[in-house]
């Protein structure tokens, strides 16, 4: 029995991370490029409601995905989607209109899979005949409405968890960058989206910048450590994508994350020293899109061949040194983990 619910936990998490990857990828490179074309060529709006539509998507995505790992019916992936689009929150009900916007709460379109994952697992196939009118509905209703519901006291715990992480930026700077930099290296690999907490808390300057490098500290640890044994497309969507992929051999071997969140730290506090800034849009990128670098040269108009020199360094060559430095210590020296423990299949 444990050994069966720690696989539908694995399929879920894995379901979520490949449809996180998919819809938000797209975005997380053409957007930062096109956007600086769009006074030369304005006709590339098409290609950002192109990015947008697909980030809006994810719960859908990402509830077919935990179908088909787990192997349900395409009746049954579907109804999974059904419910995951309900308990989303990224759809509004505004003066008689459905408005949608954004990919919704990540961590509470977990719960919505979850609870719906179960219902049709209690469901099996006790409705038969009567499964293609019944079995949408039922999930649609019950798995979808119950998700709804959670959403407010979801909503409420990634709020307070962002209150929290503001407290922070009262601290000595360095500390600051180094805690806030670890967090956001934790939220990142957990269900919980690292770009709805920093947009919600409105994190900015070197809080922002801290947050944007924890992110990118725990992209090349987990890309690295895993590079033995995944394939290069799969260590790059780490670094261009987002090292949430990693979400569910964290969650079965939290000891995984120990090495990225030391990096963190320490990419954090050199943020805070070299002035590193960022918005609350980039704080919960990391490298996608150049997000993070993009920001942090807009906030420095007059920027010097110094600093762009300490830009690349902090967002390309530290990391990876000690990523590098890590993978020796961790795997090669101690035996903390094995490269095996970070390996991904998505084909």
């Amino acid at each position: 029995m444990k050994t069966h619910l720690r696989q539908h936990l694995l399929n879920i998490l894995n379901g979520m991370a490949i449809g996180i990857i998919v819809t938000l990828i797209p975005g997380a490179i053409l957007n930062s490029i096109i956007k600086p074309l769009l006074p030369t060529f304005p006709a590339l709006t098409v290609v950002l409601g192109f990015t947008a539509m697909a980030a809006m998507i994810l719960p859908a995505a990402s509830a077919t995905c935990v179908g088909m790992l787990s192997h349900f019916t395409p009746m049954q992936s579907a109804a999974l989607a059904l419910a995951a689009t309900v308990g989303a929150g990224n759809a509004k009900f505004s003066n008689g209109n459905l408005l949608i916007n954004g990919s919704g709460n990540v961590l509470n379109i977990g719960i919505t899979i979850g609870i719906a994952y179960c219902l049709i697992l209690l469901i099996g196939t006790r409705l038969k005949d009567l499964s293609i009118l019944l079995l949408p509905t039922i999930v649609l209703l019950v798995g979808g409405g119950i998700g709804r519901l959670t959403l407010g006291p979801v909503d409420f715990f990634t709020k307070e968890i962002g209150i929290g992480i503001v407290q922070l930026t009262s601290l000595q700077p360095v500390l600051m960058g180094c805690l806030i930099a670890i967090c956001f290296a934790l939220i990142i690999v957990s269900p919980i989206s690292s770009v709805g907490i920093a947009t919600a808390i409105g994190i900015s300057g070197i809080a922002a910048g801290a947050a944007n490098l924890g992110i990118v500290a725990t992209a090349f640890t987990l890309a690295v450590a895993g590079s033995q044994v995944n394939s290069m497309g799969t260590i790059i969507s780490h670094i261009i994508g987002t090292p949430k992929i990693q979400m569910a051999n964290i969650l079965a071997k939290p000891k995984l994350v120990v090495p990225a969140v030391i990096n963190a730290g320490i990419l954090g506090g050199l943020g805070a020293i070299f002035d590193v800034k960022g918005t609350p849009v980039s704080a919960g990128f990391g490298l996608a899109g150049l997000v993070g670098p993009l920001a942090d040269l807009d906030a420095h108009p007059h920027i010097s061949l110094t600093h762009t020199i300490v830009i690349v360094s902090l967002f390309l060559i530290v990391p990876l040194l000690l990523a590098f430095i890590s993978r020796y210590l961790f795997i090669n020296k101690l035996h903390f983990h094995e490269p095996e423990d970070l390996k991904l299949d998505y084909h």
